[in-house]
């Protein structure tokens, strides 16, 4: 059996809460949980104290049992310092300007700085 701590979602339409449970992975996201963990309150400010509360004592214990959290909650138990910070992937090379267009600005800021060698 492998186990998840992941949301589920409560509360009302476009008022979201989301309690942080374990769960087998193959039960459905708002079914049947083996442990409340805590809860997350997206409504609350970011620096409010009730937007995120955790029962830490146990999500170590269910991380050191082979508990997997799911993407969202790794953010938030990496905040707390319970798990590693995720590393972000390297962005791709797509948006950055072509050849032309960075030999084109090299050579502008040549340009630029014999100009402001000249004036000195």
């Amino acid at each position: 059996m492998s186990l998840k701590i992941r949301l589920a979602r409560a509360g009302a339409k476009k008022r979201p809460f989301y309690r942080i449970v374990l769960a087998d992975s193959r039960s459905p996201r708002d079914g049947r949980f083996i442990e409340k963990l805590g809860t997350y309150n997206p409504m609350l400010p970011a620096e409010h104290a009730e937007r995120l509360t955790l029962n830490e004592e146990r999500v170590k214990y269910w991380l050191s049992a082979g508990a997997q959290p799911t993407d969202r909650l790794v953010r938030f138990l990496s905040d707390k310092g319970l798990v590693a910070k995720p590393t972000r992937p390297e962005q791709s090379k797509k948006p950055q300007p072509k050849a032309k267009a960075q030999q084109r600005a090299k050579e502008q800021a040549e340009r630029e700085a014999a100009a402001a060698a000249a004036g000195e």
